[in-house]
């Protein structure tokens, strides 16, 4: 949990560097779909690098906490990073959190408590043959889904997008576990490996994306729900994650209560509406 924590405050504070960054390079007048551009535009800002950097670092941990806790208590522990998101945007931004958001960050730890308490070890399942194979389809579908969705109103395409950015996320956290060899030959022939890399690529890209277009609060809802429930299930119901002996309420209960106060935080995704300089003031000339 250690570590599925220390992912939680890499990608927390990634969010918040990363939201001013995709903002700062936001093409003028630009309003219609998925921007690859966009993008690159932000790789040339040093807080959306600085981000990529602790995503990496979030990444590497992300992997050790999945190869040794079930799914859902690594998902609720990733989503838990908006409350990480609030109090940096809190310290750093000067965001004024009311007493509400500050119980939530409060709730979200007490779930993640719970779900300390319940949670058992990875499971040892495998799924289904083809589960790779799926996973690599709902990548590709999550692209063409995120593509299309860009193009919507600004209501229903910050929900897709955020959706699509999720499980995105959610791939990743399912594919992780589908690897176990990692030897070039067996790398190269696992379908579990491309889905996590077009999974995870096209996260980043609908995420960002969201992060300029839209209404952030209603994507970063959309994407904790997205990375949360779905490869929760798919834990279960098929890697053989499984609770402490008559923990299982406890595990529900906790997992509940972390999303839930998650999603009360969703608003700290975006970024603060201006993060430029302030202006010099114009002098009137003497005529």
């Amino acid at each position: 949990m250690i570590c599925a924590l220390g992912a939680a405050v890499c990608f927390g504070t990634a969010s918040v560097l990363q939201a001013v960054a995709s903002r700062a390079a936001a093409a003028p007048g630009s309003d219609a779909g998925v921007d690859p551009a966009l993008l690159l535009r932000a790789l040339r800002q040093w807080r959306y690098l600085a981000g990529l950097a602790l995503d990496g670092c979030g990444f590497v941990l992300q992997i050790i906490a999945l190869r040794s806790l079930p799914i859902y208590a690594v998902g609720a522990a990733l989503a838990a990073s908006l409350a990480v998101t609030a109090v940096v945007a809190a310290r750093l931004l000067k965001v004024r959190l009311s007493a509400v958001e500050w119980t939530a960050v409060g709730v979200v730890c007490a779930g993640l408590g719970m779900l300390a308490l319940s949670s058992g070890g990875e499971g040892h399942g495998t799924g289904p043959a083809a589960l790779a194979w799926w996973m690599l389809g709902i990548s590709l579908g999550i692209l063409l889904i995120g593509t299309a969705g860009g193009r919507l109103p600004e209501r229903p395409r910050a929900l897709v997008l955020g959706l699509g950015a999720g499980c995105g996320f959610g791939v990743v956290e399912v594919t992780v576990r589908l690897i176990d060899d990692v030897s070039p030959s067996a790398l190269l022939t696992n379908p579990a490996v491309y889905a996590l890399l077009l999974g995870g690529g096209s996260a980043f890209l609908l995420l960002t994306s969201a992060l300029q277009r839209g209404s952030v609060t209603t994507a970063t809802a959309g994407m904790v729900l997205g990375e949360t429930i779905g490869p929760a299930l798919v834990g279960v119901f098929w890697l053989g994650d499984r609770t402490r002996e008559g923990l299982v309420w406890l595990a529900v209960a906790g997992f509940v209560v972390a999303v839930a106060g998650a999603l009360a935080l969703a608003r700290f995704g975006e970024a603060p509406a201006d993060t430029s300089e302030p202006a010099e003031p114009t002098v009137p000339q003497s005529p």
